[in-house]
């Protein structure tokens, strides 16, 4: 059965930092490309940042490039989203999608919010 389990979301004045994280299992992790989209309401969902399954590439949204970074444990079965120099406009829900082999998943998400 496959899980995918996003955590570290919560309310953060801006200019601050979060870390997110999403936890996997049921699939072969090590070797599945991750990747973290938002959601704010009322828009789709956008992508945020990828990863390969070595960590060997990584890439970003324009407008989060310089801010956040994606990492992964692959020991952890863990994918990671390191947030700074938080703004209003990220404001949004996160998930993590898992792509193995012919398959997509996504989890439940995690809610941001960046407020004073």
């Amino acid at each position: 059965q496959v899980q995918v389990v996003e955590s570290g979301g919560g309310l953060v004045q801006p200019g601050g930092s979060l870390r997110l994280s999403c936890t996997a299992s049921g699939f072969t992790f090590s070797s599945s490309t991750m990747s973290w989209y938002r959601q704010c309401s009322g828009k789709e969902r956008e992508f945020v940042a990828v990863i390969t399954g070595s960590g060997g590439y990584t890439n970003y949204a324009d407008g989060v490039k310089d801010r956040f970074t994606i990492s992964r444990d692959n020991a952890k079965n863990t994918l990671y989203l390191q947030m700074k120099s938080l703004k209003p406009e990220d404001t949004a829900k996160y998930y993590c999608k898992a792509a193995p082999t012919g398959r997509v998943y996504w989890g439940q998400g995690t809610q941001v919010t960046v407020s004073s």
